[in-house]
Parts: C-alpha cells; sequence; structure tokens
C-alpha cells in the first residue's frame, strides 16, 4: 500500500546566533574546518552635514583647519580594517588582502563613504568593511566638528559580501579598482562641488 503524498514542506531552520557555545556563554567561531577561500565584503556609511557645512566644505574642497577630510579618513578608516580584530571581541584576525575606499558626495549636504575589503581565509571581512566605514564616518566627524555638532552619522551598513557558505547583497557599486592594498584617496567626481 502507497504512502498518501503530503504537501508537507519542511521546516525551515531558524539561524542561530554562532557566538555563544551549547552552554549559552559567548566564544569565539572555530573555523579551522572551514575551507580557505577569497572572501571580500562592502560596507557604506553617510555622512550629513547641516546645509551651510556642506557649502563650506564644497567650497574648500573637503579641506578643513585639521587637514584633507577624505585623506585623513581614508587612513583612519584602514588602520581600523587592520585592527577590527582588536576592537570586536569575538573576530578573528585575518591577513587583509586588499582595502578600497571611496569618499563622494552622494546629495549636496550627504557624504558617502564605502568600504571594500578582501581576504583569503576561513571566515569573511563584513566586520571589518563596517568597522572600516563607521571609523572614517567618526574622522570626518572629527575633523569637522568645529564648524558643528549638527553633523549626523549613518546610516551604516552592509552593502554585500562573496565567498564562504553564503553570498549576501551587490558588490556591483563596490569601490573600483584594484584591492591589492592600496586605497582610492581621491573622491570621484559626482554631483556639484
Amino acid at each position: 500500500m502507497k504512502k498518501p503524498k503530503t504537501n508537507k514542506k519542511p521546516a525551515p531552520t531558524r539561524p542561530e546566533l554562532t557566538h555563544l557555545d551549547a552552554s549559552g556563554l559567548p566564544t569565539m567561531v572555530d573555523v579551522s574546518a572551514k575551507a580557505t577561500t577569497a572572501r571580500a565584503a562592502t560596507a557604506e556609511c553617510r555622512v550629513k552635514f547641516p546645509q551651510t557645512v556642506a557649502a563650506q566644505l564644497r567650497e574648500n574642497g573637503l579641506k578643513s583647519a585639521k587637514g584633507g577630510v577624505v585623506e585623513t579618513a581614508i587612513v583612519a578608516g584602514t588602520l581600523a580594517v587592520k585592527r577590527t580584530h582588536e576592537l570586536i571581541p569575538f573576530c578573528h584576525p585575518l591577513p587583509i588582502d586588499g582595502i578600497r575606499f571611496g569618499i563622494d558626495w552622494r546629495s549636496e549636504r550627504e557624504l558617502e563613504i564605502v568600504c571594500t575589503v578582501k581576504t583569503t581565509h576561513r571566515t569573511g571581512v563584513e566586520m571589518e568593511a563596517l568597522t572600516g566605514v563607521t571609523v572614517a564616518a567618526l574622522t570626518v566627524y572629527d575633523m569637522c566638528k568645529a564648524l558643528s555638532h549638527a553633523i549626523v552619522l549613518g546610516p551604516a551598513k552592509l552593502r554585500g559580501k562573496r565567498g564562504g557558505k553564503r553570498d549576501f547583497g551587490d558588490l556591483s557599486g563596490e569601490v573600483s579598482g584594484d584591492a591589492s592594498g592600496g586605497t582610492a584617496a581621491q573622491p570621484k567626481k559626482r554631483g556639484r562641488r
């Protein structure tokens, strides 16, 4: 006798937190059994200025009394990427194959910071890309706070990642150029300056 067919689909598995052990204690994920693959992640963060501050920065070519805003943000973001494991408790120290930053005006008052990080390892670089863009945004704030404390940071978000168990998002908007360790120091031309 045949069993009747059922249209029952298996219940989807719920995602679980990976930084907790079986006892519920915080732990670093063991990645030793994972394959070493090429991985990349791109993150973005916005910095929104009051109208008068944005106009002043555009007029000064993104220079402040402290120096070049873009150049300083790229250096700070690069250092942050390389030190992510020192800032986020359960991040693995990773060999970074490349870092690229893009910083440009997204609108009349809003600066967009994009960071792409690449590695060849057993775990991804999403946290490194997110740390890079947020520290770069904090640096923009620091460079410009003498002009106003009404500067708003965020949102910061992951645009996409490649490599590992699953891909996410879209990396087609990643920063152009190779990611061989250099950074794109000049913002691309978009919109009015």
